[in-house]
This record gives structure tokens, C-alpha cells and sequence, in this order.
């Protein structure tokens, strides 16, 4: 399944939800993660989630696509994200 994922995290929290986003997808933008995940990847991914977040002040949203051929992405201004995975 291809997954996008934003965020808006309390700047205390922010550092952690990003490096715990890069683990499992590609960084687009500021608060903007996508890539392909398995459904065992994406519910480990909601499982470190919610270990960081406060439910209280945080909020992660998912766009869930069954594959990545059924998204047009069109980009206005900079393209700041790459379509590259360091693994």
C-alpha cells in the first residue's frame, strides 16, 4: 500500500515522530512523509506513533492508496522531498 503521512507535533515531540517516519517512509516536505509499506510496516509504524504522541496536543493523519499508481502528484513552488530511501 503506498502511505503519505502529515503531522502536527508539539515542537517537543516533533524530532522524535520525524525520525520514527523516516524509518518506515521517504521525507516529501516539512510534516509530509509517503512510500510503499506492507500492512505489518504500517501498523509497527501507528504502534511507535503512538508511543510518542500526546492524543491531547499531536495530530498524524494517513492517506492510504492501494498502490502508488493510483496518485498524481503535482507540486506547486519547490520540490524539497527526493524519491529516494536511505536504507
Amino acid at each position: 500500500m503506498f502511505v503519505i503521512m502529515a503531522y502536527d507535533i508539539n515542537v517537543e515531540r516533533v524530532t522524535k515522530v520525524l525520525h520514527i517516519g523516516r524509518r518506515y517512509l521517504n521525507w516529501v516536505q516539512n510534516s509530509l512523509l509517503e512510500g510503499e509499506l506492507t500492512k505489518a510496516q504500517f501498523a509497527r509504524l501507528k504502534a511507535d506513533l503512538c508511543k510518542i504522541i500526546d492524543v491531547e496536543q499531536d495530530s498524524v493523519v494517513f492517506y492510504v492508496l492501494r498502490q502508488e499508481q493510483y496518485l498524481e502528484r503535482q507540486i506547486l513552488g519547490l520540490d524539497k522531498g527526493g524519491q529516494t530511501m536511505m536504507i
